[in-house]
């Protein structure tokens, strides 16, 4: 009786030992596939993030660049336009105070305009100086010397487009170069940019 009682004794024990070993092992196992299950979400979460966060800095990248080129081009526009108002205005104040005190080219001039103006008034056009055929050299190599003398003169282009720049133009080399400190650059180029780049490039 007692060798039968402890046999059901020990029968129930291994029985309870394995159930508790099947359990533990299928505790394990799904604590095990639940954690591989969260480290797959995790990884697709990582690298979506990644993706995205590697879309967006292209698309920055891209955008930046283009702004850049743009603000460039903005900044060269300007300064060419000014250096052409400078010239202009030197070759106008010189023509003007030349032909003031010739009355005779003053005739002249004033003469082919009402000339040229009645041959096409009749036409719906802006009033313009037509210039004999013959005439179209010299007044062109006219103002070319007159250009050419501003620019070997040098001189400093204080402002463009109303922006502080201190451009130094002079001629080099048979040629003529603009110079300027990194500063005055810096300053006058940031002025074509968007905050968000003047902040990305130059802040610290």
């Amino acid at each position: 009786m007692d060798n039968r009682l402890q046999e059901l004794t020990d029968k129930i024990y291994q029985e309870g030992i394995s159930k508790g070993n099947e359990e533990a092992e299928k505790i394990v196992s799904d604590a095990r596939a639940e954690a591989e299950k969260i480290l797959a979400d995790a990884k697709k979460d990582a690298e979506k993030i990644v993706s995205e966060a590697e879309k967006k800095s292209a698309e920055f990248d891209k955008n930046t660049k283009s702004e850049l080129k743009l603000a460039s081009r903005q900044a060269v526009d300007a300064l060419k336009q000014e250096l052409v108002g400078i010239i202009n205005g030197a070759i106008t104040t010189s023509e003007i105070k030349a032909a003031m005190g010739d009355t005779g080219f003053i005739r002249k001039a004033i003469e082919t305009a009402v000339k040229n103006w009645a041959v096409h008034n009749d036409e719906t056009t802006d009033m313009q100086v037509l210039i004999p055929k013959q005439d179209e050299k010299a007044i062109s190599d006219y103002f070319a010397s007159v250009a050419k003398g501003v620019l070997d003169k040098g001189f400093t282009i204080e402002t463009v487009n109303g922006l502080k720049a201190g451009f130094q133009v002079a001629p080099a080399d048979g040629s003529y170069k603009v110079s300027f400190t990194d500063e005055d650059f810096i300053n006058f180029f940031k002025e074509f940019l968007r905050p968000k780049i003047v902040e990305l490039l130059f802040e610290k």
